[in-house]
């Protein structure tokens, strides 16, 4: 016979016919569980609130305080504790309505002391259960390593917290967030913090691979499946095997593509090039820059994929909505890009650089720090060490970015020009182009339609 765990605590029996109470304690005691009893419910609740056990046997019908009244404060004041009610024959309603108020499970009397083992067996199994599954989160959660996100503001905390309750699980995970907001490095915690940290963790960048190679690259192929194929070649998917696959600008994954990933994902099952299918067992997380739900409705990716990778969708936020995390991340790039010199910031510089709106959020910041320590004049960077920096960007004026003809110029062609030069910029990534000129991506859309812009420029 399973008994409660020790730490879990003893069972108490509240019950005010004194002869079923002595059963019940005589049967659960040679079944190896502590006991404790009480006659009534107000006796009951005092014992409950003295001790706390992990189980509690309540009749439903008692004088001064029912069992109804037991397990509301029970429930109220210690949730997890597990209720099993007693109720007369013929009063089934009684014990279904016992259950909607948090009981665990109901005794019918008369019941055998075979019944009454059990129903204890059962809950005893769930309280081990569910203490085992919180100590392994708990480990979980210790281990999954923050050190290389920096942040401390709400926005970070809340991701953190997203992280650590999600990183044990299987799901597959969405990770959004422009460019530079560390996509990648919040994969590697879900990873290190899962079941699967022991394996590979592999990642693979769908917008830095030609579209032709992209298919053996994910799934592999086999020897002769084209020109050059001399031999077998594994693809990500079986590297991961066991493991983690990190699949970042996911929103780039060509169209004729994205059947197979979708395929992969459902069944655990993929094709190599020229070759047969074979099971994989991989934890899958994506990663994009991209508004993949307007992709969606644009036809550029496909719905039933989009759902499948977002099962957990997780959003980074840009720097300039966590600006409270600057300090701390001007200090960490310091320690790492410092060689061991001590560098100090003045106050003016650090509100400077506090203040700018960084497009290219972490990365971008951290690469003018690395700049600014090595054209440093001296070991402490003052505000005018940032001069020609994005840091100092937001001051420039429409005198310094145009040069107007003195006998005017149409707005409207201004405005088409400055869209124009944006996703030039950016290479006609809209999202960033968007961001470039700060406005929303719909209302980018809209401008390159009105203006009829296309990539090569032509109208």
């Amino acid at each position: 016979m399973s008994e409660i765990n020790v730490q879990s605590g003893p069972v108490l029996i509240v019950d005010d016919d004194d002869s079923l109470r002595r059963v019940m304690e005589y049967t659960l005691t040679e079944a190896g569980y502590r006991i404790l009893t009480a006659a009534d419910g107000e006796q009951g609740l005092d014992l409950f609130h003295s001790v706390y056990p992990a189980v509690v046997i309540t009749d439903l019908q008692m004088p001064r305080k029912s069992g109804y009244d037991v397990l509301k404060e029970i429930k109220k004041t210690r949730p997890e504790t597990l209720v099993v009610v007693i109720t007369a024959y013929g009063t089934v309603d009684k014990a279904v309505e016992a259950m909607k108020l948090g009981a665990y499970d109901f005794l019918t009397k008369p019941f055998s002391q075979d019944e009454l083992r059990l129903v204890i067996a059962n809950a005893s199994a769930f309280c081990a259960m569910r203490d085992e599954n919180r100590k392994l989160k708990e480990k979980l959660a210790t281990r999954i390593d923050f050190s290389r996100i920096v942040g401390t503001s709400t926005a970070m905390r809340e991701v953190f917290d997203v992280v650590r309750r999600v990183a044990s699980s299987e799901a597959t995970v969405l990770i959004s967030g422009e460019s530079g907001t560390g996509k990648e490095l919040v994969a590697a915690a879900l990873h290190h913090g899962s079941e699967r940290a022991a394996e590979a963790f592999i990642p693979v960048n769908c917008a830095a691979i030609p579209a032709e190679l992209l298919e053996s690259e994910l799934f592999g192929h086999v020897k002769g499946a084209f020109t050059g194929a001399i031999r077998d070649r594994p693809g990500k998917f079986e590297l991961a095997n066991g493991g983690t696959l990190f699949l970042d600008e996911v929103g780039e994954l060509p169209l004729v593509l994205q059947p197979k990933l979708l395929r992969a994902i459902q069944e655990r099952e993929i094709t190599p090039v020229g070759g047969m299918a074979r099971k994989v067992d991989v934890r899958l997380i994506a990663a994009t820059n991209r508004d993949l739900a307007t992709a969606c409705a644009e036809g550029d990716f496909r719905e039933d994929l989009y759902y499948r990778l977002a099962v957990i969708p997780l959003h980074l936020p840009p720097l300039r909505e966590r600006r409270d995390d600057i300090p701390l991340l001007v200090r960490h790039f310091f320690d790492k890009h410092a060689k061991g010199v001590t560098v100090s910031i003045s106050d003016d510089a650090l509100a400077e650089l506090c203040a700018a709106n960084w497009p290219g959020n972490v990365r971008e910041l951290e690469n003018t720090i690395e700049r600014l320590l090595i054209m440093r004049r001296s070991d402490r960077i003052e505000r005018a060490d940032l001069s020609g920096s994005r840091a100092q960007s937001r001051h420039k004026t429409a005198s310094t970015v145009l040069n107007l003809p003195d006998d005017g110029f149409s707005l409207e062609e201004l405005e088409k020009m400055a869209v124009l030069e944006a996703l030039r910029r950016n290479h006609w990534n809209q999202t960033r182009a968007a961001d470039f000129l700060r406005i929303p991506r719909h209302t980018l859309i809209y401008r390159i339609e009105k203006y009829a812009l296309k990539r090569n420029g032509e109208e």
